[in-house]
């Protein structure tokens, strides 16, 4: 499997500028490929090809119009091209039902906060013996190495976000001598606002609530922000100061989503999650809270863990009544208010956590072998509910006898000589 491995890089003035002229060249080049699509669409001519829009690229690098792109490396200037034949090919899978439903591809603007080139092997980078990543026409770039790679990286990507921070993201192959020793345990996972997470095994992961908590710091640079004068310098270093308190929020949660996600995948040979409408749950009064939490960011970490480190990931459907059904016993009690955190299950009489309760049944249904609470993965065969008795599902059918005056069925008596003796004549 490919991963992707970001570090920070540390820039000088001229390599600012080196770099400010390889992202406009690039979207030069995404823009025009763009247009003549676009025009030769509106005219009914047939779809540009790649090819065709390659050799246009060369031919307009030797007008005087545009001879500043080469200027810069030809390579990221071709990657630039593929980009927009991924967008293409992704909007029409999206039209054809193959994936989620996105916009046509749109134009680039110098404005966009996010800028970024790819550099290929056929580019020729490297990383210095001194530890410095060398790109073509660019110079010998200082990275902040955190960690090794685990192998040769195939390309690398330049990104310049929206705080003003410039990062080197490698994409490496990794193969299955990556994965981790065999283990026992198995848990599921409900994941709430309250506790970010709770296990099966009866532990409880609080919420860090990292926006919450930067709310103030937040308000004070938006406030800064509005008070600027729209196009001035002082505006644009206000912008970059939001920016940077909205990127330290995103980092934290970043990091404490890839702390838990390591530390579940190293305990657990399978991990059972719901899989949550989120975006039906970002259109509640709770959408800050939901998207504070970061629960797709997660579950999509453990995704990608499980299949590196050989561990299993399973997804149950949204719908499962984890939170209606005793994990002692089976039961379904119906649905609660969100207030009831502990309830009594009317059938076994056990006190359950309402959170612990529903994240055995997500280990249930997902069919994993938990031991919280001594609870049966498979429960063993129960009675008929009272529902599918006939009876009232709060009157066991002992007491509806006695209301109606038939006595109940007495000890050695069997249920043939009970029926003969109380049906009328």
């Amino acid at each position: 499997m490919q991963l992707r491995y970001s570090f920070r890089l540390c820039l000088g003035a001229g390599q600012r500028a080196a770099l400010a002229k390889a992202f406009g060249c690039v979207r030069v080049v995404f823009n025009d490929a763009l247009r003549v699509r676009e025009e030769a669409r509106a005219a009914g001519l047939p779809f540009v090809t790649s090819a065709e829009l390659s050799k246009r690229l060369t031919a307009t690098k030797n007008t005087p119009e545009r001879a500043w792109l080469g200027e810069v490396s030809s390579v990221v200037l071709q990657q630039s091209l593929r980009d927009l034949d991924t967008a293409y090919r992704n909007f029409f899978d999206s039209l054809k039902g193959r994936r989620p439903r996105i916009s046509a591809p749109r134009f680039k603007s110098k404005r966009d906060t996010r800028q970024s080139i790819r550099f290929t092997a056929n580019a020729r980078w490297s990383i210095t013996p001194g530890g410095k990543l060398r790109l073509p026409k660019i110079g010998d770039l200082t990275v902040k190495w955190s960690r090794m790679l685990p192998s040769t990286p195939s390309s690398v990507t330049v990104v310049r976000d929206s705080a003003d921070r410039y990062f080197a993201s490698f994409v490496v192959d990794t193969g299955p001598e990556e994965a981790l020793p065999k283990t026992t345990p198995a848990v599921g996972v409900d994941l709430g606002l309250t506790h970010f997470a709770v296990l099966s095994d009866g532990r409880k992961i609080d919420s860090p609530r990292f926006l919450r908590r930067a709310e103030k710091r937040l308000k004070k640079a938006q406030r800064a922000l509005s008070r600027k004068q729209k196009g001035s310098r002082n505006r644009d270093k206000a912008r970059v100061k939001v920016a940077r308190a909205h990127a330290r929020v995103a980092d934290v949660r970043r990091e404490f989503h890839h702390r838990l996600s390591t530390q579940l995948i190293r305990e657990n040979q399978a991990i059972a999650v719901e899989d949550l409408a989120v975006k039906g749950l970002a259109r509640t009064r709770l959408a800050k809270s939901v998207h504070d939490a970061g629960w797709s960011a997660f579950v999509n970490m453990l995704a990608y863990k499980a299949a590196r480190y050989g561990r299993v990931l399973i997804r149950i459907g949204r719908f499962e009544p984890t939170s209606q059904v005793c994990s002692q016993c089976g039961v379904k009690d119906g649905p609660k208010p969100l207030h009831i955190r502990v309830w009594t299950c009317g059938a076994c009489g056990a006190v359950l956590d309402r959170d612990i309760n529903a994240a055995i049944n997500v280990a249930k249904a997902a069919g994993l072998a938990v031991s919280a609470c001594r609870a049966q993965v498979r429960p063993g065969l129960l009675p008929a509910q009272r529902s599918e008795a006939g009876t009232h599902p709060k009157q066991p059918a002992q007491l509806v006898w006695e209301q109606a005056g038939i006595p109940g069925l007495q000890a050695g008596e069997d249920v043939k000589s009970w029926t003969t003796a109380r049906t009328p004549a």
